[in-house]
């Protein structure tokens, strides 16, 4: 029998059958991702047919395999951060980046733990979801030292761990907060977890007041030039999806499975976090902040983060896109 979370992907199977038309987009997600929800109410409410695309999700374990996949030609386009964009394109290659989502990460903390505040992070055991370069965490650095003088990388006891591992040990109480994705912050919220600073706030306390986004498809020049009739009929199948779920609750009940939530109550974070993540405009004063928010992780993060030259490399943003 086909349990109902299999029953759910199988639409985005079937998608795969290419149009005479044209080729299908083959998109690289993550099985139980964000993309992945988006794509499912794609081909569900018939976007893609009506804007005459097919679409082929193909399945990926980890973020980084859907990056090497592309790289090497196995797929036409991923979801990833503009700062990997512009390092790549400083490397040669011509890949650029639409808006997928706006939303954040967070600093959560247990009802009972002494972290209120950022400052009260002096000498406490932090979990970072990610790595020491991951946005997030350099954000919070960056907020903690403009608006309160102090280097969190030095007054914490950080340590860096994937999401679930952090989740679980905050659970347990050995850690007195952590920093992760926004998905596992919805998560933790559903819990009776605190939210302690949204990343989004952080941004803004550092005085980028645009939004910016975080994540966004990412696809070659060369392959979109190739394919723009096609890449303009995926665009706008996106945007109908998202639409829906700006609006429909019983959408989100469909998805739940998919989601992986395992209650009502994580489900309606997810929802809200996620509408609140939906990117409601994309212009020259967003792109321009998306650019002063890259001096600021560039003068913390390092070469690691933007590669050697250090600047926010031309055509990291693709120009065709706005709204």
């Amino acid at each position: 029998m086909i349990g109902r979370r299999a029953a759910l992907l199988l639409p985005l199977c079937a998608a795969v059958r290419a149009r005479a038309a044209s080729p299908a987009i083959r998109i690289g997600v993550l099985r139980f991702g964000t993309v992945s929800w988006e794509l499912d109410v794609i081909h569900r409410h018939g976007f893609d047919a009506a804007a005459g695309v097919s679409i082929a999700p193909v399945e990926y374990a980890a973020n980084q395999a859907t990056q090497t996949a592309l790289q090497a030609g196995t797929v036409d386009m991923v979801v990833v951060d503009w700062l990997w964009v512009s390092r790549q394109r400083h490397a040669g290659a011509d890949y650029t980046f639409t808006p997928f989502s706006n939303a954040s990460g967070g600093l959560i903390a247990p009802p009972e733990s002494p972290v209120h505040a950022v400052s009260d992070l002096s000498g406490r055991r932090l979990g970072v979801a990610g790595s020491p370069v991951d946005k997030n965490w350099l954000i919070l650095r960056a907020y903690a030292q403009q608006a309160l003088g102090i280097d969190i990388a030095q007054a914490a006891q950080a340590s860096f761990a994937p999401p679930p591992l952090l989740n679980e040990q905050i659970q347990r109480g050995r850690l007195d907060a952590v920093l992760t994705f926004w998905p596992f912050v919805a998560k933790a919220e559903a819990a009776g977890m605190r939210r302690v600073l949204d990343i989004g706030d952080a941004v803004r306390g550092l005085g980028i007041h645009a939004d910016v986004p975080v994540i966004g498809y990412v696809f070659s020049e060369a392959w979109a030039g190739r394919n723009r009739a096609a890449l303009d009929g995926f665009l706008a199948a996106s945007g109908r999806a998202r639409a829906v779920l700006a609006e429909s609750d019983a959408e989100w009940q469909r998805l739940m499975p998919l989601t992986g939530a395992t209650s009502q109550a994580e489900l309606d974070r997810l929802k809200a976090l996620y509408r609140a993540g939906i990117p409601r405009q994309w212009g020259e004063a967003e792109r321009q902040a998306a650019a002063r928010l890259f001096a600021v992780l560039a003068r913390i993060g390092g070469q690691e983060l933007v590669g050697p030259a250090g600047t926010l490399a031309e055509g990291t943003f693709w120009p065709a896109a706005g709204f």
